[in-house]
């Protein structure tokens, strides 16, 4: 077997795994789409059923959020300090 018969050979081994590959995606965006229809057909959707169940909920005062939000980043902060001291005494 020659050089050129080897590269020829190469080459189209190369383009049909290429087509192989390529043809699995198309076949997986596919069933992905089939899937995204058929679960809206029947509503298993986590978006159709938090729209739902979002209207029959109370609004929530928000107010009260900031502290949390503020404890949360401080205890964070402190984690992130200890984490940086521990790391400087090894």
């Amino acid at each position: 077997m020659t050089i050129s018969q080897m590269l020829e050979q190469s080459g189209i081994l190369t383009l049909l795994g290429m087509c192989v590959v390529f043809s699995f995606l198309v076949i997986l965006i596919a069933a992905m789409n089939l899937l995204r229809v058929c679960i809206k057909c029947f509503k298993l959707d986590k978006k159709g059923k938090a729209a739902s169940s979002s209207s029959e909920l109370p609004v929530q005062n928000t107010s009260n959020s900031i502290p949390a939000v503020q404890s949360d980043t401080n205890a964070v902060i402190a984690a992130i300090a200890c984490a940086v001291r521990e790391k400087e005494t090894l």
